[in-house]
């Protein structure tokens, strides 16, 4: 009856996001449900110390790195850069290397700080218009805009900003960069079969045309008018590409620099404070490294281009501000799910299930990228697994000598696999802007996802058969 009672809160949990439905009210709503049933007088000490405890320490952690990504993001865009470093792209490759423009574009502003939404936003009118010319089916856009943004510039590649590839961190105490040549073997993977997948679907679609595109009636009107992007005055690319790039760098020089700089404890002795506050640095080091360079970028774009941000910067923190609310509030509250998850014994069933997988690497992969999946989120999927067993992983992986830096690009990896089911919000949001529906376009980005949740277990493989990190 346990193990019902915990599938069944995982699975309300997965049709309320599925519908439509908040998870930052649902998630505490099927966690105490499942409470209610297990111990009913529990569920007020459950909801205060447990689901609240762990969301506010979750928002303690991470919070900033949401807020901080979000600003940079908007910046970016209002600024021009993300139109620029897109038209320069697409201009280099041309028309006939469409899908690789668009994957490229996707992946520079990612794998540079951006969040994997607002480069929905901004890449896809570029999208529509290279596949236009190209004359590439529409209903492409969506799993090529996935492959270049949600998945090997998200978790796989050494350095990522995204916060898949932060959490790790805190639970292995590793950084952003653990694992650097299995995350750019798997990186590869993924970026070339992915390719060849969108080209070969290309290819089958020889003839179909475009197709329509009620989002911009005025172009179906004049089929002799070409809109190109490149017309309007951009910045030049690269005084574009200097923030991202500068993201990048200051991040890997912020890590070492952190851990020299305050050592292992970091004691905060501020005068009104009872007592001082001891701060472990090695657990924190690699969120602060990114929390500066983030700032710096946002510094950088915002000292670059002052004169189209004049104006509109206080309008576009205030949307960004807006959005890294909704964002970490939404992945805090399934964090704070999952602590309850773990409490109830009908996750100790679940988890020991999970334990009978022998391999620790496989083991940790699956359980990550089968809680992402059912949540419908890499961030949330992962908190949940890593909260309630990161340290049995840890134990596991001791024992057979493998390093943290393992588990930790095996987490993030597996936590961008199967994330991408139909429920997901990062999905539901780019058919959203295209304007496409599961129907049309759904089939592509389950493609990708596939290939993506096979890189975790090729990865893993190359790592047992020659011990690269």
């Amino acid at each position: 009856m346990s193990l019902i009672i915990a599938i069944g809160a995982l699975a309300l949990l997965m049709y309320a996001a599925y519908c439509g439905f908040s998870v930052i009210l649902f998630a505490p709503l099927a966690a105490m449900l499942a409470v209610l049933l297990t111990s009913p007088a529990d569920v007020p000490g459950a909801f205060t110390g447990v689901f609240m405890e762990k969301m506010v320490g979750f928002l303690k952690l991470y919070f900033p790195v949401f807020l901080l990504g979000a600003v940079f993001g908007k910046v970016i865009e209002l600024s021009g850069f993300s139109k620029s470093i897109a038209s320069a792209i697409i201009g280099f490759f041309g028309p006939k290397r469409a899908i690789l423009s668009i994957v490229l574009v996707c992946a520079f502003l990612t794998y540079g700080g951006v969040s994997l939404f607002v480069v929905v936003f901004a890449v896809y009118p570029f999208a529509s218009e290279i596949f236009k010319q190209s004359k590439i089916p529409k209903r492409l856009i969506p799993g090529t805009i996935a492959l270049g943004a949600f998945t090997f510039t998200m978790d796989s590649l050494p350095g990522s900003p995204q916060i898949q590839n932060i959490i790790p961190t805190t639970f292995f105490k590793t950084d952003t960069w653990a694992a650097p040549w299995l995350g750019l073997i798997g990186g590869v993977f993924v970026f070339i079969t992915g390719l060849i997948y969108l080209e070969w679907r290309c290819r089958q679609a020889k003839g179909e045309g475009y197709g329509t595109d009620p989002e911009f009636p005025d172009q179906s009107q004049d089929k002799n008018k070409k809109v190109d992007s490149r017309s309007v005055k951009l910045p030049h690319p690269a005084l574009a590409a200097f923030p991202l790039l500068l993201v990048w760098v200051a991040n890997k020089m912020l890590i070492g620099r952190v851990n020299s700089y305050f050592g292992a404890v970091s004691h905060v002795g501020l005068r009104g404070l009872p007592a001082p506050v001891e701060i472990q640095v090695p657990a924190f080091a690699a969120i602060w490294s990114i929390e500066g360079a983030l700032l710096l970028g946002i510094a950088a774009v915002v000292i670059t281009a002052y004169k189209p941000l004049r104006g509109r910067l206080a309008e576009g923190s205030r949307t960004a501000v807006g959005g890294s609310l909704v964002a970490a509030v939404n992945t805090a509250s399934e964090y704070g799910f999952g602590a309850v998850m773990a409490a109830l014994p009908g996750f100790s069933v679940i988890k020991d299930a999970l334990k009978s997988i022998p391999n620790p690497l496989v083991n940790e992969a699956v359980t990550v990228t089968t809680l992402a999946g059912v949540t419908g989120s890499a961030s949330g999927g992962m908190s949940i697994a890593l909260a309630a067993m990161a340290d049995s992983f840890l134990k596991a992986a001791k024992a057979n000598g493998i390093p943290p830096e393992v588990l930790h690009r095996v987490a993030a990896m597996a936590s961008g696999g199967m994330d991408t089911l139909p429920h997901n919000g990062a999905v539901i949001t780019l058919l959203a802007v295209t304007g496409l529906t599961h129907r049309e376009s759904y089939r592509d980005i389950f493609a990708i996802t596939c290939l993506k949740t096979v890189a975790v277990f090729l990865v893993i493989g190359i790592y047992y058969a020659t011990g690269i990190v």
